[in-house]
């Protein structure tokens, strides 16, 4: 069974948070990042070449961490509005995640308000360490 430490979830979350899947050898007790190149189709291999090289050798090996589908992101969105207090603003975030481009609609709304802004950051980076944490769940449970 694999254990990582807080702050290990953390910047693995972080990563995911970004769009990169991580690697973690537990042999070695180290982390990778890579883009997610199959969702980010300009990413460049060949800035990545040495690192996809070295994961590439003991990928059988690693915890793969996944970033979020877009689906799971979009879910993100849904519960943080069911929690604004503000009619108003969860109104409008509301609608913004219901209209065309959802993503950056709701950036847009939630970039001018100042008093929840900071709200979403953490609320988003909470439910990042969760996922991180059940996808690391979910690989010890295949391992037993």
């Amino acid at each position: 069974m694999i254990t990582l430490s807080e702050e290990n979830i953390k910047e693995i979350s972080e990563s995911l948070e970004m769009g990169m899947r991580c690697f973690y050898n537990p042999e070695k007790e180290e982390f990778k990042a890579l883009p997610d190149f199959a969702n980010q189709p300009h990413a460049d291999r060949k800035l990545w070449g040495d690192e996809i090289d070295q994961i590439d050798l003991v990928l059988q090996k690693c915890v793969v961490f996944e970033p979020m589908s877009t689906s799971e992101s979009f879910k993100i969105m849904e519960e943080f509005v069911e929690i604004v207090g503000d009619e108003e603003l969860q109104e409008r975030l509301y609608d913004a995640i219901h209209r065309w481009k959802p993503f950056r609609n709701f950036k847009y709304q939630i970039d001018s308000s100042e008093n929840y802004r900071q709200l979403w950051f953490y609320f988003k980076g909470e439910k990042y360490i969760e996922y991180t944490k059940q996808q690391l769940s979910d690989w010890n449970r295949k391992k037993k």
